[in-house]
């Protein structure tokens, strides 16, 4: 059903507009000033905007530069060339003037939305290449590749599948994109992020007084999706209250914000993204059974770095194109002891610790060349205990008080010992923030990282922070 947003603040013709459109088959939504639009509803995801040229005492073509592609109908008590000229000036699609006859009206609205249609096909038609979006050359990124371009025309939810920093919020924008909603926003969520007491109200939004500094209401993400696609990085973490909420949301779809009696129909198409197993997870009850099945409509998994073969190399120059432009560096090449460390290397990183390493190179290069002992990789060849994305630290673990199983001097110390032995000893003294500044890592890799070693937050540590 095509949307239509209302933006009039006399009564009677908001009224009257309203019924007629409905009658005629249009979803509408009505508001009667400019501020309330940009606060109730994500703009963009309307079919037509219909303004009075004066609203609420604001110049109503004001909407005009914050509807994106969404067109613009501009009405007026008091038609004139002049101000008609003006309005189709600043962007306008068409001018009526009020009284506006039923028929009229109608056929405009009509009129504009299929030509809207047609446009919105033809960019579909001329839209990029899943290969412009994503390198890949090796067998393993062909059959994603092949995956995307089958599921991407469609509504369905995608679930994605794959290790720390394999490109997962990327494989998930290359199916927006070439989407037929492309011309709609893609709102990237990472649920491992946001703190379990806010997840629902940041998710779903909340109404005025629903909580203790709910000071006004707020549209959530989900809201912000409207018309467009919600990518849910880490669905994995998301709390059991909050996936029956999104569960509700693929079924029926529609939402209820944090506090509110009333329902809102919302037209989402959801991606997530997961390195973590749910259909064990949903075995052990830590994930809804009922929402993995929603969400598992097509799987897409993308292959660790490790197993891409010459991709390796070929994303590294690429890579290396990005960090020189961008770090004013042109000119600077690897060695071939690089290239051949670079193919070698187990990259429990992925793709975004050889973006990271390669940076590095580009900064620290004196001679245009990028040597192995600058990427920092060539001392850990296939070392497969290393933690995911974490940054070999700087700083020095402090001695223990007393003798432990990680401080046997017969082996060295591992990474992952190190992390371990670091996090146990300073969590009671520092916060996740500073115990991730001090490890030189984020504060979702430490969350991942705890995750992996099995080494829960502390309870009083979940509130500071």
């Amino acid at each position: 059903m095509q949307r239509i947003l209302v933006i009039e603040d006399d009564v009677t013709h908001q009224s009257d507009l309203v019924r007629i459109l409905e009658n005629n088959g249009y979803q509408v939504e009505a508001v009667s000033s400019i501020n309330q639009a940009i606060e109730d509803f994500p703009i963009a995801s309307f079919n037509l905007i219909i303004t009075d040229l004066r609203v609420a005492g604001q110049p109503g073509t004001d909407i005009i530069p914050l509807a994106h592609d969404a067109p613009v109908l501009v009405m007026a008590s008091f038609a004139s060339l002049r101000s008609a000229v003006e309005a189709m000036k600043l962007g306008a699609v068409d001018y009526i003037a009020k009284p506006f006859d039923e028929a009229e009206l109608i056929s405009s609205v009509a009129d504009i939305i299929a030509k809207q249609a047609e446009k919105n096909a033809g960019q579909t038609k001329s839209k990029v290449q899943v290969s412009d979006l994503i390198y890949g050359r090796c067998q393993a990124m062909k059959k994603v590749f092949g995956l995307i371009d089958k599921v991407a025309p469609t509504n369905a939810s995608v679930l994605i599948q794959g290790e720390t920093g394999s490109g997962k919020e990327l494989a998930a924008k290359a199916i927006h994109k070439i989407s037929h909603r492309a011309n709609q926003e893609i709102v990237c969520i990472n649920c491992a992020a946001i703190p379990e007491s806010l997840i629902e109200s940041e998710l779903f939004g909340h109404e005025k007084g629903a909580f203790t500094g709910a000071v006004s209401a707020r549209a959530g993400l989900i809201e912000a999706a409207d018309g467009g696609t919600l990518f849910l990085d880490e669905i994995g973490e998301l709390p059991l209250d909050a996936q029956a909420r999104l569960l509700r949301v693929l079924q029926e779809g529609e939402i209820r914000r944090v506090g509110s009696i009333t329902s809102k129909k919302v037209n989402v198409r959801l991606i997530a993204a997961t390195h973590r197993n749910l259909k064990a997870l949903s075995r052990t009850g830590q994930f809804r059974e009922d929402l993995y099945y929603r969400l598992n409509v097509v799987q897409i998994r993308l292959p660790p770095l490790r197993e891409r073969g010459n991709d390796i190399t070929g994303l590294a120059h690429r890579l290396l194109l990005s960090a020189t432009q961008r770090l004013n560096r042109e000119g600077v090449e690897f060695s071939g002891d690089s290239l051949q460390a670079i193919q070698e290397y187990n990259w429990p990183g992925n793709v975004r610790e050889l973006e990271n390493a390669i940076e590095r190179g580009v900064i620290l290069c004196d001679n245009q060349v990028i040597t192995p002992d600058l990427l920092d990789i060539e001392a850990y060849p296939h070392e497969q205990n290393v933690v995911q994305g974490l940054v070999r630290p700087q700083v020095v673990a402090p001695a223990p008080a007393s003798p432990s199983p990680m401080n046997n001097l017969n082996r060295p110390l591992s990474m992952e010992d190190y992390f371990q032995q670091f996090v146990l000893e300073n969590e009671s003294k520092m916060n996740e923030t500073e115990l991730a500044r001090h490890l030189g890592i984020s504060r979702k890799s430490l969350w991942e990282k705890r995750q992996k070693l099995g080494i829960p937050r502390k309870k009083t540590d979940q509130h500071n922070n």
